[in-house]
């Protein structure tokens, strides 16, 4: 085998080279430094400076509201009192935060309990689950309560068939949501529709109460098995 040879490169070449690439190069390494240290020094300043305080403070203030939600008091709860703020008042101070945004959820059922459905679903449809299937499937159900008061059947059967298969580990809330469109599409006289979300419950949920109930319903409609 034929020996490789490597070249010497003395220390005065190589620093030679190493400034000659300096001066080739040096402008576009100090933007692209000075690029990535706005990004990441921007990006740190608004996580520690802005946002991790504000979601501290939204923290504070959505206490004393969730505390008056509990209590049932909703009408507290969404506009506060003379110490604490209310549900609105954090989502128009703390909007962008994650307590900001589950003041809204919160909001969207303080107005379907007070009869205000309008608002109700105003609130409901900006809440963002973040991809938390039970909290989606609650958030459904509750526009499916909104939508049924408001007489629009068709839109509360859509969220209430929604939130019944969202989150089928919770088999009780996901069997009332898909009873409740059911008795909707058996009032709107669609009684096949109706049978086969019975016949679901009942097949899929049966040792909950709608599951249990389930043959009634399908026996007055003609279609038990």
């Amino acid at each position: 085998m034929a020996d490789v040879k490597f070249e010497e490169i003395g220390p005065d070449e190589v620093l030679i080279k190493a400034k000659g690439f300096w001066d080739k190069y040096s402008k576009t390494i100090l933007i692209a430094s000075a690029a990535v240290i706005l990004v990441v020094g921007g990006y740190l300043g608004y996580k520690y400076l802005i946002q991790l305080p504000a979601e501290e403070k939204a923290q504070d203030a959505i206490f004393s509201a969730e505390e008056h939600f509990r209590n049932d008091s909703m009408s507290l709860a969404l506009n506060g009192d003379a110490r604490s703020d209310g549900f609105l008042k954090v989502i128009k101070k703390y909007g962008s935060t994650k307590s900001g945004n589950v003041a809204r959820l919160y909001a969207g059922e303080c107005y379907l309990h007070l009869g205000d459905y309008n608002n109700a679903v105003k609130y409901l449809k900006e809440f963002d689950a973040n991809g938390a299937k039970q909290a989606e499937a609650k958030t459904e159900g509750l526009l499916g309560d909104a939508y049924s008061e408001l007489k629009k059947t068709d839109d509360a059967i859509s969220h209430y068939r929604k939130a019944g298969t969202l989150f089928p580990e919770d088999q009780a809330i996901s069997s009332e949501y898909l009873f409740r469109a059911a008795l909707l599409l058996e009032m709107e006289g669609k009684n096949k529709e109706a049978a086969e979300l019975y016949q679901e419950i009942k097949d899929k949920f049966p040792r909950t109460e709608k599951g249990f109930v389930a043959d009634k319903y399908l026996g007055r409609l003609g279609s038990g098995k």
